[in-house]
């Protein structure tokens, strides 16, 4: 199980960047305003690398899931 808080052996500066990008990017903030807080000077490589969306893919997966298992109640 993973320990609450920024326990510094659990998360890596990686991992809390990453996390950092996709909290923003779901809650609606601009593309090229979280490229200048994460220090790029464009918004091509936020984009491609650390805009990652969890929501959409856990979503996909729930769905499947029902689909596979369509009586699960």
């Amino acid at each position: 199980m993973a320990p609450t808080g920024l326990d510094p052996d659990y998360w890596t500066p990686r991992e809390l960047r990453h996390s950092f990008v996709s909290l923003l990017s779901d809650n609606g903030m601009p593309l090229d305003k979280i490229a200048l807080l994460v220090g790029h000077s464009g918004t091509q490589v936020t984009e491609k690398v650390y805009r990652q969306q969890i929501r959409p893919v856990i979503q996909d997966g729930a769905q499947a899931m029902d689909l596979i298992f369509p009586n699960h109640n």
